[in-house]
């Protein structure tokens, strides 16, 4: 369904596992971004009311998964680390286009957006079915079906108001740039890394 083309390996939890402490604060500074992405796109593309309506809501389920996360966080006595840079969505915005229509930024940016919830969909995925710790799994499990919402709304946008630009194809592009990258990432206990 995701389109993505290469899995996560599974032994990533094993690292995971190890430092639950930096998998959490990680995964917290995620869904900021993610909200702030989302407040971004409304930024932008205020003309769209249907768009403004649909990012507004994810824009406020991140922030509440940020907070659940930050909860589950305080809750085992652990701390919020500070952010650290996502190495792997600095990586996918090097293909973002950086010149052309105001239509094509906006298609990229949605893909862009598409392909990280995907992404981190996959990820939840295999920590829910992957952790030992049966409150994380359960917990993963629900996110993960929240960001396959995510991943479809983010791309029917972009199927939407990208008339006149091949969606499909640069959607595929998207597709194999990830793959060519996400082979050095699933190493480190981040959600990304």
């Amino acid at each position: 369904m995701l389109g993505l083309k290469l899995a996560t390996d599974p032994r990533w939890v094993d690292i995971v596992e190890e430092n639950i402490e930096a998998i959490l604060s990680d995964h917290a500074w995620c869904e900021q971004k993610a909200a702030s992405n989302a407040i971004t796109i409304i930024t932008n593309n205020s003309e769209h009311p249907d768009l403004v309506t649909a990012m507004l809501g994810i824009a406020k389920e991140e922030v509440d998964h940020f907070e659940r996360v930050h909860e589950l966080i305080v809750k085992r006595g652990l701390t919020l680390q500070r952010e650290k840079k996502d190495e792997y969505v600095n990586d996918l915005m090097k293909f973002l286009k950086k010149d052309g229509s105001r239509k094509a930024s906006f298609v990229d940016r949605m893909l862009f957006s598409a392909l990280i919830e995907a992404r981190s969909c996959e990820r939840f995925k295999v920590l829910s079915k992957n952790i030992s710790d049966p409150e994380l799994s359960a917990f993963y499990r629900e996110l993960m079906e929240s960001e396959a919402n995510h991943y479809t709304t983010f791309l029917g946008y972009a199927r939407k108001y990208g008339d006149g630009i091949d969606v499909e194809k640069r959607w595929k592009e998207w597709l194999e740039y990830e793959n060519s990258i996400i082979v050095n990432y699933g190493k480190r206990e981040t959600m990304h890394g």
